[in-house]
């Protein structure tokens, strides 16, 4: 009998125990609708590596991953080409971690993977909004003929929490009517205080990782000069860490882009200081 030990492919500092934990850690690997550079399904494995080099401590947030009760439930496997199916797969096993009284934090995977979660958590919450991290602005009906792009999510989520429920930080880059519809339902904001609005509410959070300037963040589908660095970035997420965030995503690390490992890095840090403000 082999006694080990093992590596653990994990994530670091999570609850082996699904039924005791609070939060679930839900890999997505998928990237079937990217318009530009893909690769963001490498995203989850690489990350939950990754997070082996940092330390379990956040000394922003004077917390430790162990107080976080985080369970790794490992990567979904979706059935390739077929981007119906697939959301369909997100949806329902983020419906059960909401009807197990637990609350989804997920790792892309490209952007578009947001939209079945917003609807599977809006089925438990109806005063549901959304503070949205990214360059891009994610707001376009369509790409190229097709609903289901992750150049839609946002506005496809708009459609079930309602524009006035959605905070977009970052943003710089985007067609006119996206901009438009932007400023139509005031949805872009530049100061912490202009999310005051939200609370009472229930904040989904989702961070597209393009949201940080390619000096910092090279390993990604879409970079985008003219970004935020890391700590302006965790500066936003100490303000809403008074707000009730119910749920939160991180997407769109390609890997094999940066071939340093600086990107999957840094992403992973983002998600432990974000696991550190749920």
């Amino acid at each position: 009998m082999l006694t080990g030990p093992f590596l653990d492919r994990s994530w670091m500092g999570q609850n082996p125990d699904y039924n005791s934990s609070d939060i679930v850690m839900l890999g997505m690997p998928f990237d079937g609708t990217v318009s530009y550079r893909p690769g963001s399904r490498f995203a989850p494995e690489q990350i939950r590596l990754a997070s082996w080099g940092l330390e379990e401590y956040s000394p922003r947030f004077d917390k430790d991953l162990a107080d976080v009760n985080f369970h790794d439930a490992g990567d979904l496997e979706f059935p390739l080409g077929n981007t119906y199916k697939s959301l369909e797969v997100i949806e329902k096993n983020v419906e059960d971690i909401y009807k197990d009284g637990k609350r989804v934090f997920g790792i892309g995977g490209e952007h578009l993977v947001t939209l079945p979660e917003i609807k599977a958590v809006s089925k438990f919450y109806k005063d549901l909004a959304i503070v949205h991290f990214d360059a891009h602005t994610d707001l376009r009906e369509e790409y190229i003929g097709e609903e289901m792009s992750h150049s839609a999510v946002i506005r496809h989520a708009s459609k079930i929490v309602g524009p006035e429920n959605i905070k977009q930080i970052g943003i710089r880059s985007g067609m006119k009517e996206e901009w438009e519809f932007m400023k139509e339902h005031k949805t872009l904001v530049h100061k912490h205080s202009e999310l005051d609005c939200l609370k009472g509410k229930k904040i989904f959070v989702t961070v597209d990782l393009d949201v940080l300037d390619p000096s910092v963040m090279p390993g990604t589908g879409t970079p985008e000069s003219g970004g935020m660095d890391f700590n302006t970035l965790v500066d936003w997420f100490e303000y809403l860490k008074n707000f009730d965030i119910i749920g939160a995503d991180v997407v769109e690390l390609a890997p094999d882009y940066d071939a340093s490992g600086v990107s999957t890095a840094v992403a992973t840090k983002v998600i432990r200081e974000l696991l550190m403000i749920m």
